[in-house]
């Protein structure tokens, strides 16, 4: 018999200045190592946009407005697979101070703005990817 899997909420913050895509470097698991967007899980009661917005602001001390939600994505462990951690991953493109500086904290080893070209080497998991291929097409107005 297999365990039925329930997935559990996360929301990630897309932040782009001129052609650099804001990452973070995951310090522990399950992505350790990896470099993605900002995020995390869902806390009660918090909306999609919230957990994207509150994880940006705990992460890189960068305060996001305007989440627009981009992209989902469901990212599912293996089916019965004991530890096995499920999430509906919701993705928004977020406005921020182009001033502001990000600072790496809570669970981000080292934080960076990155071009698509320089994503395209680093370990980073398909979503990211993912995202990176529809807004480089999106902002360079190539259809995806």
């Amino acid at each position: 018999m297999t365990t039925p899997r329930i997935s559990k909420p996360a929301s990630s913050a897309i932040l782009e200045r001129d052609g650099r895509y804001l990452l973070v470097l995951r310090s522990k698991p399950p992505s350790k190592a990896m470099y993605a967007f900002p995020g995390g899980r869902g806390e009660p009661g918090e909306t999609a946009s919230e957990t994207a917005l509150r994880e940006l602001a705990e992460e890189t001390g960068i305060h996001g407005e305007n989440p627009q939600l981009f992209a989902t994505y469901d990212l599912s462990g293996p089916e019965g697979a004991p530890g096995s951690l499920s999430f509906f991953l919701s993705v928004f493109k977020v406005n921020a101070d182009p001033q502001a500086v990000a600072v790496a904290s809570d669970d981000a080893a080292s934080v960076g703005w990155y071009t698509a070209a320089e994503i395209a080497t680093m370990p980073a998991p398909d979503s990211v990817r993912d995202c990176i291929a529809r807004l480089e097409a999106e902002r360079l107005g190539i259809s995806a």
